[in-house]
């Protein structure tokens, strides 16, 4: 047995804590099975939007005759791309296990944790399997990995997930998507983008079902012109046969009655299944430890990131509450603070943003408006579109700008569809967090003219539409 003052299982965001803790002078233990680096780095966030760019180029060369300029795409060296990429990808956790293993303070185990009792855990597989590890705290920093629906068939075919697919080093001919979330959207537009025919198949009405529906439909209507897109449909079967794979699929939800014959069938030499993700936590052996999960296997924490075990804490994916890599980062902020710091704190989930890196790209925070409706809250809306500012008309831009605010005019949500949505969604994020969270935050600040944000801008400023609850005229002019 060897003892710790801290472990972390997991390299991703859960090493920030980790870091410092080394840097208090404590012990730390660091269990990774994979590449350093976590999700985000090796199969997720970083080579997804590095590829991406490469995509967004392409894009912009094939438009260049919009603007007068005569450009064509005349040669790709796609796998020499895929190898940078991933070569460069590979580097980065290499530098990260040089780190650790420079560090007096950290000691890095390779394997697989499964806790033996509630601050104990075995490392089992890997280099070094077998050994035991205790500390005095704990954190499960774990993360998640795709989900594979029950499909009939699925077992034997050779799919792909997002991991395989960012390594592919030549777009196929006709690649077939199970899924209509974020990761169907980025990578349909990469291989589409490089010339591969794409089928996307999602269950939901829309694509991106987490936006805000307006926008969904927007993004959905706009792949539907640049691929084969069958929103509305399941698919309850897969099969393989001389390279080619078939997926057959019917329309969900399936009403009563309704013949149960397939309603679609779609073949392709690759397919994509990108139905979401599911937590690690069955890994674990998280009963020894008495540490609780929800219904879905996420891990159950208090409002300051606690579990149920005492000296264990989580953060990231598994938690649960938003898979994406920033929100990991916060909630590593907050577990550092919490075990570390003089005074605990709880997690403040406010203004977390999430953006899609398609084409349009698709950013957004806050509430929904159909959840507005839903919960019968009383809110006014207001929606500005590109090519009504100076730039936006410049770039031939589409897309635009929703707003959603109650009736004091404080900022409910935001949600945005068109170029540089990732980036437009901040001043929003930080008028909710760091400012007083009024329309005012962003229509009182002088923007630069003419340049995008005008369009952000602009939908604080108009006439704003009563929606909900509220049947009362209530304008922000």
């Amino acid at each position: 047995m060897e003892e710790f003052d801290f472990l972390v299982i997991g390299s991703g965001s859960g090493l920030d804590v980790a870091n410092v803790a080394a840097n208090q002078g404590q012990s730390v233990a660091v269990v990774e099975k994979g590449r350093l680096g976590g999700t985000c780095l090796n199969r997720g966030c970083i080579p997804s939007k590095m590829l991406l760019y490469h995509a967004d180029i392409v894009e912009t060369i094939e438009r260049a005759e919009e603007f007068g300029i005569s450009g064509e795409v005349t040669d790709v060296a796609f796998e020499d791309i895929v190898r940078q990429v991933n070569d460069e990808v590979h580097g980065n956790a290499a530098s990260i296990r040089d780190g650790l293993e420079s560090s007096p303070q950290h000691h890095l185990f390779e394997g697989e944790a499964r806790f033996v009792d509630e601050r104990t855990v075995e490392v089992t597989s890997g280099e070094d399997d077998g050994a035991r590890l205790r500390a005095d705290t704990v954190l499960i920093a774990a993360g998640s990995r795709p989900w594979i629906p029950g499909v009939e068939g699925i077992e034997d075919v050779d799919y792909l997930t997002s991991k395989q697919a960012l390594q592919l080093v030549e777009p196929p001919d006709h690649l077939v998507v199970v899924g209509g979330g974020y990761i169907a959207a980025e990578l349909g537009h990469f291989f589409g983008t490089f010339g591969s025919d794409v089928t996307i198949i999602g269950r939901r009405p829309n694509l991106l079902p987490s936006a805000d529906e307006e926008v969904a439909e927007a993004f959905t209507e706009g792949y539907a012109e640049r691929f084969d897109v069958y929103t509305g449909h399941e698919v309850i079967a897969a099969s393989e046969s001389d390279g080619d794979i078939t997926v057959n699929a019917r329309t969900y939800p399936r009403k009563q009655g309704e013949d149960p014959d397939e309603t679609l069938s779609v073949t392709g030499d690759e397919l994509l299944v990108a139905t979401g993700r599911t937590p690690n936590s069955d890994t674990l052996n998280l009963d020894a430890a008495g540490v609780e999960t929800d219904a879905d296997g996420f891990v159950e924490t208090d409002e300051y990131l606690r579990t149920t075990a005492d000296g264990v804490w989580a953060l990231g994916d598994i938690v649960g509450e938003y898979l994406l890599k920033h929100n990991a980062n916060h909630e590593a902020q907050t577990v550092a603070r919490n075990v570390f710091g003089d005074e605990r704190r709880p997690i403040d989930y406010t203004a977390i943003p999430f953006a899609v890196f398609g084409s349009p790209e698709v950013a957004g925070v806050g509430a929904h408006e159909e959840a507005l409706r839903a919960a019968d809250r009383e809110y006014a809306t207001n929606t500005y579109r590109y090519e009504d500012t100076a730039r936006g008309d410049a770039m031939h831009a589409e897309g635009f700008v929703k707003v959603l605010v109650d009736l004091e005019g404080e900022i409910l949500g935001c949600h945005i569809i068109g170029p540089d949505a990732s980036s437009l969604i901040q001043e929003v994020v930080v008028a909710m967090k760091a400012g007083t969270g009024t329309v005012q935050d962003v229509r009182e600040s002088v923007h630069v003219h003419p340049a995008l944000p005008e369009v952000v801008q602009r939908a604080f400023t108009g006439r704003f539409s009563p929606g909900g609850g509220s049947q009362h005229e209530h304008h922000h002019d």
